[in-house]
């Protein structure tokens, strides 16, 4: 069967919540195609901003949320990984310290400036500069924002990409977890892995103990989102054992299962690629390694239909 994207022609507007002392969550409906989440910790000198967004207009208007908040300036920038929707705005951050992995910024070399053909619907980008992170990290690096501690950690292999750090402030039981997790939506893991994924949510997000996570996409959650998406991604790995065993291809095990309790999930038409990076980690690719993201996304096209893949970033 073919499964259209999400049907949101007008997002609610971005939202700022306080999800624990001086510590806000930034919250961009419907958390679908290029629409993230961000974050700032504000201090007595200055702010920690985790990512920036993808379009000009948008990381405009978390900055001027910001600036509702705080007279400080940001200070400190933090990428989770190197995706567009996460770094495009970096260049609009002037005078702050871009921070991230090594792996942010070849990925952002790499990926280069935004375009929407001929994968998704047009987006009014703006005047994006790439901007990486000038200040990297192979493991990690703890931040202050004044005595509290904020440890930005890379999670060790790959998930979701090769690149994902997490920002965990342990005193407050908060986390920043990029796009490992999704809230509402379809994970995706095409430039990542689906047994890393798990890996790291049972071997290192689960055990931090967080009360409060801000998913990468969605809304601010509880501890119980990493069981939800857990399920997910052992779903998508014995859907592609059984695709694969009966020797269908990613595309036909898609269009031959029936999603379940994931089939409400925004973007469902991500299956496909998750089944492209089953399919290879089946046939004993490592997590992470290079694979053909654009037979990926023809097959998402595919299954959507033969249309783009809706975005209104």
């Amino acid at each position: 069967m073919s499964s259209s994207t999400h049907d949101v022609t007008a997002p609610a507007a971005p939202r700022v919540e306080e999800v624990a002392a001086d510590i806000y969550a930034y919250v961009q409906p419907d958390g679908t195609w290029w629409i993230n989440n961000t974050g700032f910790l504000v201090g007595k000198r200055g702010v920690i901003s985790v990512d920036a967004c993808a379009t000009e207009r948008r990381t405009r208007a978390y900055l001027d949320a910001i600036k509702a908040v705080t007279p400080q300036p940001v200070r400190t920038l933090v990428n989770t990984h190197h995706h567009g929707d996460h770094t495009f705005g970096n260049h609009l951050f002037r005078g702050a310290t871009i921070v991230g992995h090594e792996g942010v910024r070849a990925g952002i070399r790499d990926w280069g400036r935004p375009r929407s053909a001929p994968y998704w619907t047009d987006v009014e980008w703006g005047d994006i500069q790439l901007e990486p992170p000038f200040l990297t990290y192979t493991d990690g690096v703890t931040l202050w924002v004044d005595d509290l501690r904020c440890e930005v950690r890379h999670v060790g292999t790959a998930a979701h990409t090769t690149n994902d750090s997490i920002v965990w402030i342990p005193e407050r039981r908060v986390l920043f977890c990029g796009d490992l997790l999704f809230n509402g939506g379809t994970p995706f893991l095409v430039q990542g892995s689906l047994a890393g994924a798990v890996s790291v949510l049972e071997d290192v997000i689960r055990p931090l103990g967080a009360q409060t996570i801000v998913a990468g996409h969605g809304p601010v959650a509880g501890p119980e989102l990493i069981d939800t998406v857990l399920g997910y991604l052992r779903f998508v790995q014995d859907t592609a054992a059984r695709g694969r065993a009966a020797g269908l291809t990613p595309l036909e095990t898609a269009r031959e299962t029936d999603l379940g309790p994931y089939a409400e999930l925004a973007d469902r038409e991500r299956i496909v690629g998750n089944l492209h990076r089953a399919y290879a980690e089946l046939e004993g690719a490592a997590p992470g390694a290079p694979m053909d993201a654009r037979r990926a996304l023809d097959d998402m096209i595919a299954y959507n239909g033969g249309r783009p893949l809706s975005c209104y970033a």
